[in-house]
């Protein structure tokens, strides 16, 4: 969220007026006839568009299963980078070697944007489902190791040493104090994680992929319906929200539960 929070009526006042506000724009620039039809359909074409996909097929399968099958991808990828990230971060913050060794090659490749992985991701996967997997996983690892890093690095050392006092090993002290003082950086990191491995997820479609969203709109481009890219576009983002609010309840749920 960009800005400062807004109560809950100020803020459902000003979604409604942006949202009409750029409806009307849409509308005025699609009936203006300032550019084709076919090319800026107005916003009831497109939203009967997407109605349509849902029920027939469009590049061999209806929106609803091209949907699946992101999803299916998204939550392999994403599931991996959690997997990986969630205990590496933990293992860096505990031991300073690990760190030292890891830290210099997690550095030069984070800073290489997802879809750069994508002709690597086709030369060994081809439109298989590896490919876009890998492309996810590059962009959701990141956020999820640097955010459970920075969390468990963090801890008050009054608490690291009084688990040792107490005789906790490496792994009870990981597992009882630095993963639970980390779970709300944790869980933020999961947010951006979702978003940049949703994000990465269409851009690898567009390319090593034979169903999905993403396959659904390059098929729409080379069809030159723009309609049907644009209700891509619109099922892309509602998935997105979802994810976003889904882990966002989290965030909260997490938050509350420690301020009891």
């Amino acid at each position: 969220m960009i800005g400062p929070a807004l109560p809950g009526r100020d803020l459902a006042r000003y979604t409604v007026i942006g949202t009409t506000g750029f409806l009307l724009v849409w509308t005025l620039a699609a009936v203006s006839g300032i550019t084709s039809r076919q090319f800026l359909p107005a916003p009831w074409e497109v939203l009967a568009r997407f109605f349509q996909l849902l029920t027939e097929p469009f590049a061999g399968y209806t929106l609803l299963v091209h949907l699946l099958s992101s999803l299916q991808r998204f939550a392999m990828g994403f599931l991996l980078a959690v997997a990986v990230g969630l205990p590496l971060g933990l293992l860096m913050a505990t031991f300073g070697w690990l760190d030292r060794l890891v830290s210099p090659l997690f550095e030069a490749v984070r800073f290489v944007a997802p879809i750069a992985w994508v002709p690597f991701a086709a030369l060994w996967f081809g439109t298989g489902i590896g490919g876009p997997v890998l492309i996810i996983f590059m962009g959701a690892f990141p956020p999820v190791l640097i955010n459970t890093y920075r969390g468990a690095k963090f801890v008050d050392n009054t608490y690291l040493e009084a688990a040792r006092m107490l005789g906790a090993g490496p792994l009870r002290t990981i597992t009882q104090v630095l993963l639970p003082a980390a779970v709300p950086s944790i869980v933020a990191g999961l947010r951006i994680s979702a978003g940049l491995g949703w994000q990465s997820l269409v851009g690898a479609e567009l390319i090593v992929a034979s169903s999905g969203v993403g396959y659904m709109m390059v098929k729409g481009q080379a069809a030159v319906s723009t309609a049907t890219v644009m209700a891509g576009m619109i099922s892309i983002g509602i998935v997105g929200l979802l994810i976003d609010i889904v882990l966002r309840k989290l965030q909260q749920h997490i938050e509350r539960q420690r301020g009891r």
